[in-house]
């Protein structure tokens, strides 16, 4: 599998980890879009969100992950953005389900 958040979860590519449990990996993104920009990925290789199916636990772990990220970046009190992109038309570049954790300044209401 030639996936790039598998070769960062194995690590096989270095990151700069975030939060890291048994089941999710967050990391910051390279490009960052805000001051804060945290990738959330589950260790599970699962392509997107619709792949999910009916893991409920999968998305529990995720939603726990960015809690705990929320909680130690400092934004879970003024809040924050999360984005999931989901296939080519939504914008996703990475196969791989992950989450986009935005914060460190007021957004509007628009995307």
């Amino acid at each position: 599998m030639d996936c790039i958040f598998c070769k960062i979860i194995a690590g096989e590519i270095p990151c700069d980890k975030v939060y890291e449990d048994e089941k999710v990996l967050c990391f910051n993104d390279i490009a960052p879009k805000a001051p804060i920009h945290v990738l959330a990925v589950p260790k599970k290789h699962t392509a997107n969100l619709l792949e999910v199916g009916d893991d409920k636990e999968m998305l529990n772990d995720i939603n726990y992950a960015i809690k705990k990220v929320a909680e130690k970046m400092n934004i879970a009190e003024n809040g924050f953005k999360t984005v999931i992109n989901t296939g080519t038309d939504g914008g996703q570049s990475v196969n791989h389900l992950h989450f986009h954790i935005l914060g460190g300044k007021k957004f509007g209401e628009d995307l």
